[in-house]
């Protein structure tokens, strides 16, 4: 990336944040916005783990454990619904908050008041898809791709809760994206141009368009719940003239794309890691921003993956199957152009680079998975059964999830001023990397010989398989509690962390002075070709 020629310019005399809660309620400014996303998003991490540690633990051995049915049912929608739109998704925002103003060289982002109320409506939306589950008649128990019919004619009332809560959380999405596409057009730094833009902000850049073209479309689909449910209409009920293979057409059609967006800006955080410390430029640049352009395209024609086993025509099966095979190629550009940046690089393994180089290898097992989906008739052996839960996973643990990690350890010297410690964040990934693969590699075969998914007790021949993943899971949830600990040790007593905190790293936030100011930017920083992909 960039240099900066003048001075960072900040005016010493600006003023500094309120203090107190007022500070937080009502501030604009883009550090703090995207501090309220990182720790929402990960009390919901944590909430929707421990979801996640009842539902293994239902399934620790045969028989019923301690849930009935019903309530196992609940805890599998919640953690579904709760991990993909309060923990991946707003982590994500608020890493763009963070640092998209910072690599672009701008003040803030374009509205700073729009991303206040982008923030603020999601703890009430998440607050009321929590509450469900002390409802009568208990919380959403469907799924989380909520099926209809199943959650529209066989529904707990709490449903209306949770539709006027995706509701929220989509108006939140909307707003978002709005802002950081504003910001990345209108307020780069002068002299940068789009194809000299760090990845992470082209890959949110491009997210943000999915989430726009997509969000409307989940909207829809939960509205037409709502009058399933209680204005007589029949677009789900076959009883009444519906189709509720219609609500899956609708929900994939968002599905699909939302898939992405939950793995396109883990893509631009690891394109942003593995040069710093292969200390090489990203092999590639171009090849890496049209891969990633390709992905969003062919993410909004492969949706009916989902569905080969509704009763699909032939045509339609084999276009959907070659369609998903195509997001292959671009998949694997980028594989490649990582592994040839770390190629011959003077390669040096601190936390953030373990993570992007787990990252790397594990999504790629995630990938071959999916491509095993992608085979029609393949499909019909794998659907609804735990290999699909293992696919998944691998996508979006060490995928997603990983990538927000490798972030937080790469770029939390930069925000707070002060230095984790390296051996207890070593110590985090190796617990991490090992409980993720014992929690989730087991499940492929568990899957392979049929067992299938969403359900409370299981046949007798999955007994081992179900153990070696239940101890993975509180074994990986556990270490997400040291996780917690290196952060909050860091910001309180932290070693003091040099304005670029690793040695190989380029780009605009670290010309800045550690710790940071509360304004940065003020004056635009003039950005040179010289240096902008090293």
């Amino acid at each position: 990336m960039s240099e900066v020629v003048d001075s960072h310019g900040h005016d010493d005399h600006d003023h500094g944040p309120d203090k107190g809660l007022a500070r937080w309620l009502f501030t604009t400014n883009h550090k703090d916005i995207g501090t309220l996303y990182l720790w929402f998003s990960f009390a919901m991490f944590l909430i929707g783990g421990v979801l996640a540690l009842g539902i293994r633990a239902e399934l620790f051995e045969p028989g019923r454990q301690f849930f009935e049915p019903e309530f196992f049912n609940q805890l599998t929608t919640n953690h579904g619904l709760i991990m993909v739109f309060g923990a991946i998704m707003p982590a994500f925002v608020g890493l763009a908050n963070w640092l998209v103003p910072m690599m672009i060289g701008a003040p803030d982002m374009a509205l700073p008041r729009m991303n206040n109320l982008s923030f603020w409506i999601l703890p009430f939306a998440f607050g009321m898809i929590i509450s469900t589950l002390f409802m009568e008649g208990g919380g959403p128990n469907f799924g989380w791709t909520f099926y209809a019919p199943l959650s529209t004619t066989y529904a707990p009332p709490s449903t209306t809760y949770f539709i006027f809560a995706v509701h929220m959380m989509g108006a939140s999405s909307i707003m978002g994206s709005i802002n950081i596409i504003a910001t990345i057009l209108n307020m780069r730094a002068p002299g940068m141009t789009l194809m000299q833009m760090p990845l992470f902000v082209w890959t949110w850049l491009i997210t943000a368009y999915l989430l726009l073209a997509v969000m409307p479309v989940l909207a829809g689909v939960v509205t037409m719940m709502l009058f399933d449910i209680h204005f007589g209409t029949s677009f789900f009920n076959a009883a009444g003239g519906g189709d509720p293979v219609m609500f899956q057409h609708i929900f994939w059609f968002f599905g699909h794309p939302e898939v992405y967006i939950m793995i396109l800006p883990a893509f631009g955080v690891v394109s942003q890691i593995i040069p710093t410390f292969a200390r090489k430029p990203l092999f590639g640049y171009d090849s890496m921003v049209y891969a990633v352009a390709s992905i969003a395209f062919l993410s909004f024609i492969v949706w009916a993956h989902h569905m080969f086993t509704v009763g699909l025509p032939l045509a339609g099966q084999l276009f959907f199957m070659y369609a998903t095979m195509l997001i292959a190629i671009p998949t694997g550009v980028k594989v490649f152009n990582w592994t040839a940046t770390m190629w011959k690089g003077a390669m040096t393994f601190e936390t953030p680079m373990l993570f992007a180089i787990a990252f790397v290898i594990l999504f790629t097992i995630g990938g071959f998975s999916g491509l095993m989906l992608a085979i029609t008739p393949a499909d019909y052996q794998y659907q609804e059964t735990y290999f699909v839960v293992a696919h998944f996973h691998y996508v979006l643990v060490p995928g997603a999830a990983f990538s927000i990690i490798a972030a937080v350890y790469y770029w939390l010297p930069k925000w707070c001023g002060r230095m984790y410690d390296e051996r207890l964040g070593k110590l985090h990934f190796w617990l991490s990397f090992i409980a993720v693969n014992v929690t989730f590699f087991p499940q492929h075969f568990s899957g392979l010989a049929g067992m299938p998914r969403r359900i409370p007790d299981y046949a007798v021949q999955f007994a081992d398989f179900n153990m070696m993943s239940s101890i993975g899971a509180f074994a990986f949830g556990l270490s997400q509690v040291l996780f917690l600990y290196i952060v909050v040790q860091a910001i309180r007593a932290g070693k003091p962390a040099p304005a670029r905190a690793w040695e190989g790293a380029h780009g605009l936030e670290w010309t800045l002075p550690s710790p940071l100011p509360y304004h940065t930017f003020t004056h635009p920083p003039k950005v040179t070709a010289a240096e902008m992909h090293s």
